[in-house]
């Protein structure tokens, strides 16, 4: 888990200022995040176990990368600029890594289970 979050940390840095570009939309910056990003940080995941302490630093790194992407909030009350919380994240874009990987383990489950006696896993 360890080497994946680093190279996923890797390729964040690669493309962080493409992320924060005012040029390219919020939707564009999503589909970057999403075929560049996620694939690099979830590769073989199906055989991770992951522990309470991994889940979090997912949440963390994912948060990360989409505060990059939505940038900050104008607050109504204050007329300050804020930090987006964790549900403003999540409504326009809600696609966590843990349900993912989860998934993912359910249908490698199911192929090893459907792979019969002779064949090894």
């Amino acid at each position: 888990m360890k080497s994946r979050m680093k190279s996923g940390n890797a390729c964040y840095n690669l493309v962080q200022n493409l992320l924060s570009s005012s040029w390219l939309s919020k939707n564009i910056n999503t589909k970057i995040h999403r075929t560049i990003i996620l694939p690099v940080v979830l590769y073989a995941c199906e055989t991770l176990s992951l522990t309470l302490r991994e889940e979090c630093k997912m949440r963390v790194f994912e948060n990360r990368v989409l505060r990059r992407i939505f940038g900050p909030k104008m607050d109504e009350v204050t007329g300050k600029c804020r930090k987006l919380y964790n549900e403003e994240l999540y409504n326009p874009y809600y696609s966590p890594n843990i349900r993912v990987i989860k998934l993912r383990r359910m249908r490698w489950a199911g192929q090893v289970a459907s792979m019969g006696q002779r064949r090894g896993v």
